[in-house]
């Protein structure tokens, strides 16, 4: 649980860092499931003469390996379906090592002492694997995968989500430091800020005294918790190593999500722990779902702002 202390600097600075969140083992099978997935996706780059052997290759190495190849293993590593249009085809993760680290009881306690006992696990969720800064292709636009604008996280979900009461909680899987990318926050800043669809969705120029800002290194494990109004980004990843971690988020059950098409589902109830889904099939099951009837309709945008907007001009 956090402490008194955590808790008066969270609701003041709208941001804190929590070391050793994630319990070793949870740490470790996150790391296995994902190198059990990337494995077979190499394998298969690899029948197709698109990357070389991956004899010898680790994590990290096949990573750069496949990205620099033009192979794709963001969305079908990502824990949730895209911003843009959605197939049949598209592909997402969802497995228990994940699910597990979305439940884990630490992560829930320290999100109880900030929002209630209440938890929904927010569909707004992603996996951030971050190539060095020199090895990113220059067409590369994703904040999940390149360098992140300055944004709220209040400001990409939808309008109905405003008065949501909502954590993000990022996720260290490996070190976050300066040099490999860590994120940066200006603290003490809750109001809500115009955003425009530039690169990403960033806050609008000009609204942002960038003197303020602060990086957040965090060890793997480790959390950085944001209040949704707190301003932050991240740094070039000027190490020669991938920096990765998870953004994921919580809200208090019942309230607008901010993404009402992807589903959600009650992560603790103290009221009603009946409501709790504790299957990860089930997990996949509902984006399964998701992605099915998605693919049937017109695209729904993720976040509200327009580039003709008096504040975008």
């Amino acid at each position: 649980m956090l402490d008194q202390s955590q808790i008066d600097a969270f609701h003041r600075d709208g941001v804190i860092v929590v070391p050793d969140v994630l319990p070793p083992q949870v740490l470790a099978a996150v790391r296995a499931e994902y190198a059990r997935l990337l494995d077979g996706l190499y394998e298969g780059w690899h029948r197709e003469g698109r990357v070389p052997t991956p004899e010898g290759r680790d994590f990290q190495d096949k990573l750069l390996t496949s990205y620099k190849a033009g192979c794709d293993w963001f969305q079908p590593m990502d824990i949730s379906l895209p911003g843009d249009a959605v197939t049949p085809e598209t592909p997402f993760h969802f497995g228990p090592a994940v699910f597990d680290m979305i439940t884990c009881t630490r992560l829930l306690d320290l999100v109880e002492g900030l929002i209630g006992p209440e938890i929904t696990s927010n569909p707004i969720q992603h996996v951030r694997l971050k190539p060095p800064v020199g090895d990113l292709h220059k067409d590369e636009i994703r904040a999940h995968v390149g360098g992140t604008d300055w944004h709220q996280d209040r400001g990409v979900g939808h309008e109905e989500a405003d008065g949501t009461t909502m954590v993000t909680v990022w996720l260290a899987i490996t070190d976050a430091t300066v040099e490999n990318g860590c994120l940066q926050a200006i603290p003490g800043t809750p109001q809500m800020y115009p955003h425009c669809p530039k690169k990403q969705t960033a806050i609008a120029d000009g609204c942002l005294d960038l003197s303020q800002a602060r990086p957040l290194p965090v060890k793997a494990g480790g959390a950085v918790i944001f209040h949704p109004l707190t301003p932050h980004a991240s740094l070039d990843n000027r190490s020669d190593r991938f920096r990765w971690s998870f953004d994921i988020r919580y809200s208090v059950t019942g309230q607008p999500t901010g993404r009402a098409h992807f589903p959600d589902f009650v992560a603790r109830s103290r009221a009603n722990p009946e409501a709790e889904l504790r299957d990860w099939r089930t997990w996949r099951e509902m984006w399964q779902a998701a992605c099915a009837r998605l693919s049937g309709q017109p695209h729904i945008p993720i976040h509200r702002w327009r580039a003709d907007s008096p504040s975008c001009a």
